[in-house]
C-alpha cells in the first residue's frame, strides 16, 4: 500500500557455518628403549563460525507524504504532516491531523467554543476553556452535583420541619413553663436580697439597678461594717487594759 516503486536491493545476512577443526592432543607412549616418551596425535571435531552472505531484497519507494513504519520494507502506512499536529492531534493523512475533542483546524490549533451553541447543558453560565468548558452560576446560586445545574444558596424549606419542631400549642406550653421558672428564680433572688435592702434601702447613684450590682454593693457595705466592728472591739479592749487611776 502507498508504494510507488519497488527497488531491488540486497542486504547482508549473518549465519552460522560448520567446519572441521583439527585438534592436537598430547599423550604418553613407550619408546624403543622402554622409556616413556611424550608425543602428539591429531583428532578432528566439528566447529561453528559466523559467516556472511548477500541476500536479495526488494525495497519500497513510498509515495509522497508516506513513509515506512516499523522497519517494514514493503509497507508505507505512516502518514507525514509537514506541520506537526498540536494539542494531542495525530497525523492520519498527508498534511491532515485528527484532532481530539475540543480542538479543530488543519493542525488542531483552534479551540472549539463549546459555549457558542446550546449543547453545553449549563443551567446559567458557560465559560469556555482551552479544549473544554465549565459551567458557572450567578450570584446567590451554586453548582449542583452534576456540575451543570444551579441551585439556590439558601437551604430549601423542608415540608416536615414544622411537624418535627412541634405543634404551636406545645411550643406555647414550653414558653409558659420557662417564664414561670424565671419568675420563681426572681422571687428567690428578691428574698435573698431583702436583708441587704433593709441594711441599705437606697443605693448610691453609681450602683446599677440590676440585682447583681446591688448585691455586690451590699456585700461591700457588709465588709465595711465588719471592719468597723472589729476596730470598735479593738478599742474597747485597749480601754479595759489602760484604765486611768481614779481621783481621790
Amino acid at each position: 500500500r502507498r508504494v510507488c516503486a519497488a527497488v531491488p536491493q540486497s542486504r547482508v545476512a549473518a549465519y552460522a557455518e560448520s567446519h572441521i577443526q583439527p585438534v592436537y592432543q598430547p599423550y604418553l607412549t613407550t619408546c624403543q628403549d622402554h622409556r616413556l616418551c611424550s608425543t602428539y596425535r591429531t583428532i578432528y571435531r566439528v566447529a561453528y563460525r559466523q559467516a556472511y552472505r548477500q541476500l536479495p531484497q526488494t525495497a519500497a519507494s513510498c509515495c509522497p507524504g508516506w513513509r515506512r513504519a516499523h522497519g517494514h520494507a514493503l509497507s508505507c502506512n505512516r502518514a507525514l504532516c509537514w506541520v506537526p499536529c498540536q494539542n494531542g492531534g495525530s497525523c492520519i493523512f498527508p498534511g491532515r491531523c485528527a484532532c481530539p475533542p475540543g480542538w479543530m483546524g488543519q493542525t488542531c490549533e483552534t479551540d472549539v467554543d463549546e459555549c457558542a451553541g446550546q449543547s453545553h447543558g449549563c443551567g446559567q453560565l458557560c465559560i469556555n476553556t482551552a479544549g473544554s468548558y465549565r459551567c458557572a452560576c450567578q450570584d446567590g446560586f451554586h453548582l449542583a452535583a452534576d456540575d451543570k445545574a444551579c441551585q439556590p444558596l439558601g437551604p430549601a424549606p423542608e415540608p416536615e420541619s414544622f411537624s418535627q419542631a412541634g405543634s404551636p400549642s406545645e411550643i406555647k406550653e414550653e414558653m409558659q413553663e420557662l417564664k414561670s421558672r424565671v419568675e420563681a428564680l426572681e422571687q428567690k433572688l428578691q428574698l435573698v436580697l431583702a436583708p441587704f435592702h433593709n441594711l441599705m434601702p437606697s443605693a448610691p447613684e453609681d450602683v446599677g439597678a440590676d440585682p447583681i450590682s446591688r448585691l455586690s454593693h451590699s456585700l461591700q457595705q457588709l465588709d465595711r461594717i465588719d471592719s468597723l466592728s472589729e476596730q470598735i472591739s479593738f478599742l474597747e479592749e485597749r480601754l479595759e487594759t489602760c484604765k486611768c487611776p481614779e481621783k481621790a
